[in-house]
């Protein structure tokens, strides 16, 4: 195991979360103005986190439980999932998670949402339902699904929860303004 590695992308992915968490005493919502300074933060943490794992990517393919171990490996996800101004990064994780995947080195459910997550980037509809958006008013929808019909077979065999239960989660946090 690359203990260096692991370290370094739980640095990248706390700093990830810390620049997404609400100020102290705000509601969390899907919908946050973000004051100039904190936004240029913010594109610039996810710049440098999705140029970095670029090159870890090029460097080790997907960084795998066998090379960073299980938080590791999902450092790596978290890391891709917010690289959404990255988008050849983020499709060339999706590549590499997905061969991973297969190898028994990454989750599933972590697949499917760096899956709808690029499709819902690339204007496509998403597979299993994992992407929210807010509408007009803030309330968080669904992006749209491709398939609407066989949605809960394929959340189910990434061990996800049926659908209407995911959605009925977030609305019930963004009625108690946790967002």
């Amino acid at each position: 195991m690359d203990e260096e590695l692991a370290v370094e992308l739980a640095r990248m992915a706390a700093e990830d979360q810390r620049i997404r968490r609400p100020p102290k005493g705000s509601a969390r919502t899907m919908v946050r103005r973000l004051d100039p300074k904190t936004a240029m933060e913010y594109r610039r943490i996810d710049a440098e986190n999705a140029d970095r794992l670029r090159q870890i990517l090029s460097d080790h393919g997907w960084p795998g439980r066998s090379l960073v171990g299980e938080r590791g490996a999902h450092d790596a996800w978290l890391i891709a999932q917010h690289a959404d101004h990255e988008p050849a990064v983020q499709r060339q994780a999706l590549e590499l998670l997905t061969a991973a995947v297969a190898r028994g080195e990454a989750k599933p459910r972590e697949l499917a949402y760096l899956t709808d997550r690029v499709r819902v980037n690339e204007g496509r509809g998403q597979v299993f339902g994992t992407q929210m958006r807010p509408d007009e008013n803030g309330v968080p929808v669904p992006a749209p699904i491709e398939d609407r019909e066989g949605i809960d077979e394929r959340r189910a065999e990434v061990g996800l929860e049926p659908f209407d239960q995911y959605v009925r989660g977030f609305e019930r946090r963004f009625e108690d303004g946790q967002g």
